[in-house]
């Protein structure tokens, strides 16, 4: 989430909308009418980013680009360059070109969980696999189907997206709706949309995403180091232990959610304990604003809005693996190859056995096996 003091960080909302564009130009005609319309306006909405990106190196020789704009884009070739060299991530025509977006973001997302539950709802693409949100290049678009699944009892967020990846099928630009969240985030953003190129497992968001945001934040940490900003590395990893503590008070919530959800009480009195542990969570972040003080205002309008199931499962889906990837790349010497091939590793296990290896549970079944609420992973998403 955004916080007053430092620059935001939206790596939730990275990728959400990633597989969907490409999904949509290659298996449009071979799906239900449905189906069908919806990947259309992805095909449509992506055919558009393509079809205006023009090469860095063209608008900052443009004349009529702007002085902050030119500034921008010069750290994010540099930042490009460093990601190949340095954190040995795809070398490809991949954000080399820039693109103006008319609208706050290229994307907005719903993400959707049962009224009693704290899984998230799936669906599923062919060659994408399984995902759980579901992209419009149209907020109007995305806020009708959010309707629909609201009427059908669902718990639902809709979450604008300042960029996403087609993991490397089509050359993605930088996007004007990035530039808005500080260099520092942008090359972050970029570092966490080459990881997903890099290595994406169908029907596994948890370990995509908690992969991608593990290499953006060792890259992020890595970039200041290499640009020598030791003071800013100390703010950074601040931040981070900050933001840990607000994951931790959100991992716990949802396990106490999971609870109630399996129990035995009738429906009525799990949404009478729903209302208080929300109402509770609301008064948790402020006190932990408080005596941090410091300020996540994305969490004023989750509050606002009131907050739901579908907040805290898109929570989980990029933080609930972090942990799990953070030691992994600590065993492997804090060497990114070895750290990507390890990985690359554990894609090719069962599910199952990368969750048990990499991944806090907070369901029911898995808090009755640890016996308490799980640790908190890393940061929370920024937006």
């Amino acid at each position: 989430m955004l916080t007053e003091k430092a620059h935001p960080a939206p790596t939730r909302a990275l990728s959400m909308a990633s597989r969907l564009a490409l999904v949509s130009v290659l298996l449009a005609a071979i799906c239900g009418c449905t189906s069908t319309m919806y990947l259309l306006q992805a095909a449509g909405g992506e055919w558009h980013v393509i079809h205006d990106r023009k090469p860095i190196v063209q608008v900052i020789d443009d004349p009529k680009t702007s002085q902050p704009l030119i500034r921008e884009l010069a750290e994010v070739r540099s930042a490009r360059n460093f990601a190949s060299r340095v954190l040995k991530l795809p070398n490809n025509d991949s954000y080399r070109t820039y693109v103006r977006i008319d609208r706050p973001y290229v994307v907005w997302n719903v993400v959707a969980a049962p009224a009693l539950s704290v899984q998230p709802k799936q669906w599923c693409f062919p060659v994408a696999g399984c995902v759980a949100y579901r992209g419009y290049f149209s907020e109007q678009r995305a806020r009708a189907f959010a309707a629909g699944l609201k009427r059908r009892g669902y718990d639902v967020v809709v979450e604008g997206v300042p960029a996403y990846s087609t993991l490397g099928k089509l050359p993605d630009p930088v996007m004007s709706t990035m530039m808005r969240y500080g260099s520092e985030e942008l090359a972050g953003m970029i570092f966490h949309e080459l990881a997903h190129q890099l290595l994406y497992v169908p029907n596994d968001s948890r370990f995509d995403e908690a992969f991608a945001v593990t290499v953006q934040y060792e890259g992020l940490k890595r970039w200041l180091e290499y640009r020598g900003h030791p003071q800013r590395i100390e703010e950074f990893e601040q931040e981070r232990t900050e933001d840990r503590q607000l994951v931790a008070l959100l991992r716990r919530t949802r396990g106490r959610l999971a609870r109630v959800y399996a129990s035995a009480a009738p429906r009525r009195e799990k949404l009478r304990r729903k209302r208080q542990i929300f109402t509770g969570l609301a008064g948790s972040i402020r006190s932990l604003e408080q005596r941090l003080r410091i300020r996540w205002p994305l969490y004023d309008k989750w509050i606002a809005d009131g907050l739901n199931n579908a907040d805290l499962v898109s929570v989980g889906t990029y933080y609930d693996c972090v942990p799990g990837f953070e030691r992994l790349l600590r065993q492997e010497g804090d060497d990114l190859p070895r750290f990507y091939a390890a990985a690359r590793r554990l894609a090719h296990e069962p599910k199952a056995k990368r969750d048990a290896q990499l991944c806090a549970n907070p369901t029911a079944e898995g808090l009755a096996r640890a016996g308490q609420a799980p640790r908190a992973p890393g940061a929370p998403p920024r937006s």
